[in-house]
């Protein structure tokens, strides 16, 4: 089992920047290729980012891309979302999860654990 924990979020104001944290916990730890997501309310949970095992593979959905950076520290079990740029279609929680290693990297289906998430508030 994997314990991810989230912090980082807040409230900002239109193109403001955060940067999300998910630390990992567990007797599972490890080096997992991780990904973020988002749900905003009343809206399906959305593909934010995923990065590679290594750091150096990264992808982004086209609604984030040249705004937000993913990115991962192995030593510390930590991958981060720089968020600039934000605007107030960015507000959702936030969370990441451990991916399961296939071929799918943008549908939630694909990740097995999750964390709690975290609130992010941009107004306009």
């Amino acid at each position: 089992q994997v314990q991810l924990v989230e912090s980082g979020g807040g409230l900002v104001q239109a193109g403001g920047s955060l940067r999300l944290s998910c630390a990992q916990a567990g007797r599972a730890s490890g080096i997992y290729r991780m990904g973020w997501f988002r749900q905003a309310p009343g809206k399906e949970r959305e593909f934010v980012a995923h990065v590679a095992y290594r750091g150096d593979v990264t992808f982004y959905a086209d609604s984030v891309k040249g705004r937000f950076t993913i990115s991962r520290d192995s030593a510390k079990n930590t991958v981060y979302l720089q968020m600039n740029s934000l605007k107030p279609e960015d507000t959702a929680v936030y969370s990441c999860a451990v991916h399961n290693g296939g071929p799918e990297i943008t549908m939630a289906r694909a990740y097995i654990y999750w964390g709690q998430g975290t609130q992010v508030t941009v107004s306009s």
